[in-house]
């Protein structure tokens, strides 16, 4: 065993053969594809949209989506390779396992959990927002004890609490879900744009690069890193504010990689991976700029709702039907992605439970299911009560620095990969590498150092508590220890060369 505790591809894929950690293999390219944009459309094109073109980009923010597009798509095509190359349950926890050893696969799995845990919580908060909002136009009010915002969320806690029921009973039954659901949404975002062309005015994209102009400037925890170490003062508008808005809209695309996660349940991983991952990140990327261009054409950017709601800008042009019809799509689309992330992250902490680096009996799949209940239910309580209890706010950030460190060592993995198993069967190749690769994670790189210096300490503290449990309990039990735990005699040793 070499010194990095690096896991052989063939161990790797040796894994899923055993029964008691086997997924079902349910998903289509369809399935794959659909899981995708049922992830990435949500919280992104409701919210983040109008915020960067109301204080970064102005009409431009169609720049900022299709750059934040690029960096994405780059890490895209990296994970296509590892996934239709190692196609089995994990996303980039397995593949950096394959390539970059044991510690680096810890690292990015507990990089992973990070931004699908968080990430689920947040998007339930935001939902349970929606919900208010849509229920207040038929007449209905939540009460302020129990609603958005409150000591006790109830309507996001019940959310999850069902999303956890349903992802239990079954992948195919939840994705069957998923497909009404993301039915509903792709229709909310094309009525958009169809009913929001008749109300552009083209004098709205006049300047369409607004001048820069020095934006408000913030010093200690809540300055960007980039800004601490090298000192400049960032400016919004121009050229600067459409890079700026690319970080901020970055949020919008998170959740492609989560089709990577389902990798051991697809019928054809091989060809079917790198369908789902590419073809969901493309349809979302047209979908997103198209939104762009006709919310700034329809008010102007300077009047955007800094909430960015897409109902507030039909409110604004005399349609509160309309509105109230896209509240309801946005209750839609929110549940899709709360769903999806419980998804991944139960098949990130399924991965690593099956390497022994967590309890191995977390991973035991329930043999009429096929699904990992005992950690689905467990990670959905957690969420359930992360939702309701605790005050989000800026911690979205941390899921973007979870997801763009997740992504950084997936396209460095790449290169090291080829360089190492150059005879390993890839049916999907990442195009010009290792240059592509290296752009993707010099790209990733940079955005990671526009986050905020607190929530750089904030991901200190996490990874802190993730070495911790790596080497008090991980370290000495995992299969590559040459141990086994006491309920797992019966299964063979994975510890390779």
């Amino acid at each position: 065993m070499s010194v990095m505790r690096t896991k052989s591809i063939e161990q790797t894929l040796r894994e899923g053969d055993e029964p008691e950690y086997q997924l079902k293999k349910s998903l289509t390219a369809l399935d794959l594809t659909v899981f995708g944009v049922g992830v990435v459309i949500g919280a992104g094109i409701f919210t983040v949209a109008g915020r960067a073109a109301h204080s970064l980009a102005g009409p431009a923010v169609v720049l900022s989506f299709i750059l934040a597009a690029v960096c994405c798509g780059l890490a895209a095509l990296c994970y296509a390779e590892f996934a239709s190359a190692i196609p089995v349950s994990g996303s980039a926890y397995t593949f950096s396992y394959a390539s970059l050893g044991e510690i680096v696969a810890w690292i990015i799995g507990w990089d992973l959990l990070l931004e699908l845990l968080l990430g689920a919580s947040v998007v339930a908060q935001g939902w349970s927002a929606y919900l208010g909002v849509f229920l207040s136009r038929l007449g209905i009010d939540i009460p302020a004890s129990v609603g958005y915002g409150s000591h006790f969320d109830l309507p996001a806690f019940l959310l999850v609490a069902f999303l956890t029921t349903l992802v239990t009973i079954g992948i195919k039954e939840s994705v069957r879900v998923n497909l009404a659901l993301v039915a509903i949404k792709v229709f909310i975002v094309l009525f958009v744009i169809f009913a929001g062309i008749g109300y552009i005015n083209k004098d709205n994209y006049s300047p369409f690069i607004p001048p820069a102009v020095a934006s408000d400037h913030k010093s200690g925890w809540e300055a960007p890193l980039i800004e601490q170490i090298f000192g400049f003062t960032p400016s919004t508008y121009g050229v600067a504010g459409i890079m700026a808005g690319a970080s901020l809209v970055f949020f919008a695309y998170i959740g492609f990689d989560v089709v990577a996660t389902t990798a051991e349940e697809a019928k054809n991983p091989k060809r079917d991976l790198p369908i789902g991952i590419i073809a969901s990140l493309i349809i979302c990327t047209i979908l997103y700029c198209a939104v762009a261009i006709v919310m700034t054409g329809m008010v102007s950017y300077d009047k955007l709702s800094d909430e960015a709601s897409l109902a507030k800008i039909f409110e604004d042009v005399g349609k509160p039907g309309y509105a109230t019809l896209i509240s309801a799509g946005a209750v839609a689309g929110l549940t899709t992605v709360v769903m999806t992330l419980l998804i991944g992250s139960s098949r990130v902490v399924f991965a690593m439970s099956r390497d022994w680096l967590l309890p191995p009996g977390l991973g035991k799949v329930n043999p009429r299911t096929g699904t990992p209940a005992r950690i689905t239910i467990g990670l959905g309580i957690l969420v359930a009560l992360t939702a309701a209890l605790t005050p989000v706010g800026k911690l979205e950030y941390m899921i973007n620095i979870g997801t763009l460190s997740a992504f950084f060592l997936v396209s460095i993995a790449v290169p090291v990969l080829r360089r190492r198993r150059p005879d390993f069967e890839r049916p999907f190749k990442v195009p010009f590498s290792p240059f592509l690769p290296w752009v993707s994670a010099a790209i990733c790189a940079y955005l990671m150092l526009t986050l905020p210096v607190e929530t750089w300490l904030r991901f200190l503290i996490w990874m802190g508590l993730g070495f911790i449990i790596y080497f008090l309990y991980g370290y000495k039990r995992s299969r590559l220890a040459g141990r086994q735990g006491p309920q797992d005699d019966r299964l063979p040793s994975m510890t390779g060369t």
